[in-house]
């Protein structure tokens, strides 16, 4: 059982792998790709479908549960990975309408991917293996930074402007790596009491498939109202509720290494022709800091309770110095401009290093904050995982939304000032959370 268990996290995590390869890579150049187009009658923005996927993402949460419930988890992450592949094929030969139709489609798809990711995680987890499971496929999730970035790195560097046939290369074999992560999900093993279930109840109906049929989707159904109610009750919980800032927090530092940062490296004028290049090294710096963290804090921690607390503070120091860094190195209008680079002047002479420091910080503090969340929704929530994750993604992707909307307007200041506002309310609110908890299983011991 617990060989059959961890196989399930390894090709889970490997699934999200080659896709994530292929869309955070995606994610992270599409704002320069687009200003780079030979085609005048695309008028898309980066940053809008950006937004428009994470806003479709953050209400079809609610709703995810009850998909993920019908159909399982597996064809739910299988059906997601196909739509992904779809968002990756429109760069191919680019269109407006089919850029944002795919932007909803992939809204979609990411909350069920998600809801089913983390119900699939808890369900092949135990109360000794969730932090061990979670840092693993954390690890394998954040090794998609690596490989794609890497591409762009090769293919960009010392390139001032993305030519047609270097960005229908780059899409082209990104579309390859998302289907073949979306195949790997049909490997996935049944648990052994889903086994015995499915046998019994094919022996009872071998006459009918279609009745069997009907009979799974009338349950499924049935749970629909339930599981909605669930996420109702959940949202008012004091957990929920404390935890809430801190994971609008981990929606707007995720726009902003996802999306902004990279834009913002590759429009410094200081940098010259090395610039478009720095995007796929910043990424790939920025995925170290994850796979790191996610090793360290998810992997080697024995003590929970201790552990959450202090990664989570230390996720935020680390986020604030890179902050820092950046108000200082980097000028204040790269996130906006358009087809030209940056104008203004930063306190301090742009540098590579500390730009890759930067990443690095980014990459690391990210993780921080997404293996502790996993951890304790997991303890808390692990008889109603669907519905937890569920609200963990709605509201991370709410602010993502938001983030990504109002980056192609305000300055790179405000954005930073915005980020150390709710990253310090939401560590303050987790520690609530946390020793709330503790609280709670000290009262049970007695």
């Amino acid at each position: 059982m617990a060989d059959r268990r961890t196989f399930n996290v390894v090709i889970l995590g490997v699934g999200f792998l080659f896709i994530f390869t292929a869309f955070t890579t995606c994610g992270n150049i599409e704002q320069t790709v687009i200003k780079s187009l030979e085609n005048d009658t695309f008028t898309g923005s980066g940053y809008h479908s950006l937004g428009i996927i994470y806003g479709v993402f953050s209400f079809s949460n609610l709703l995810a549960p009850a998909v993920v419930a019908v159909i399982g988890p597996k064809i739910s992450m299988f059906l997601s990975g196909l739509l992904y592949s779809g968002y990756i094929a429109v760069f191919i030969v680019p269109s407006t309408w089919s850029f944002y139709l795919t932007s909803v489609l992939i809204g979609m798809a990411a909350a069920m991917l998600w809801t089913a990711q983390g119900h699939f995680l808890v369900e092949n987890s135990e109360a000794s293996t969730i932090n061990r499971n979670t840092g693993l496929f954390w690890a394998l999730l954040q090794c998609s930074m690596l490989f794609g970035n890497l591409y762009i790195y090769l293919d960009w560097n010392g390139q001032t402007e993305i030519s047609d046939s270097s960005r229908k290369s780059i899409f082209t074999s990104l579309l390859v790596i998302s289907v073949l992560g979306t195949l790997s999900f049909l490997i996935l093993r049944k648990m052994h009491e889903e086994e015995e279930m499915l046998s019994e109840d094919e022996g009872q109906s071998l006459l009918s498939a279609r009745t069997l049929y009907k009979q799974r989707a009338n349950t499924a159904v049935k749970d629909v109202k339930s599981e909605f109610r669930m996420i109702l009750q959940l949202l008012k919980t004091k957990t929920i509720l404390l935890l809430s800032a801190c994971m609008a927090y981990s929606g707007l530092e995720l726009s902003f290494y996802s999306g902004v940062y990279g834009t913002c490296i590759g429009a410094i004028t200081q940098f010259g022709a090395a610039a478009k290049g720095l995007i796929g090294i910043s990424g790939i710096v920025v995925g170290i800091g994850e796979i790191v963290g996610g090793g360290l804090f998810g992997l080697l921690c024995k003590n929970n309770r201790f552990r959450r607390t202090s990664v989570v503070f230390l996720g935020m120091i680390v986020h604030f110095i890179a902050f820092y860094l950046i108000f200082l190195c980097v000028p204040d209008d790269a996130p906006v401009v358009f087809k030209t680079t940056t104008q203004n002047t930063p306190y301090l002479t742009p540098s590579v290093s500390i730009a890759l420091l930067c990443s690095f910080l980014l990459g690391l503090g990210d993780s921080c904050f997404n293996t502790q969340l996993y951890s304790i929704l997991g303890c808390v929530y692990a008889e109603q995982s669907m519905p937890a994750f569920a609200i963990f993604k709605f509201i991370q992707s709410v602010f993502a939304a938001v983030a990504f909307f109002y980056s192609g307007y305000l300055l790179l200041s405000w954005q930073l000032l915005l980020m150390v506002i709710l990253g310090f309310t939401g560590t303050l609110c987790f520690f609530v959370a946390e020793r709330m908890q503790n609280i709670i299983l000290e009262l049970q011991e007695y």
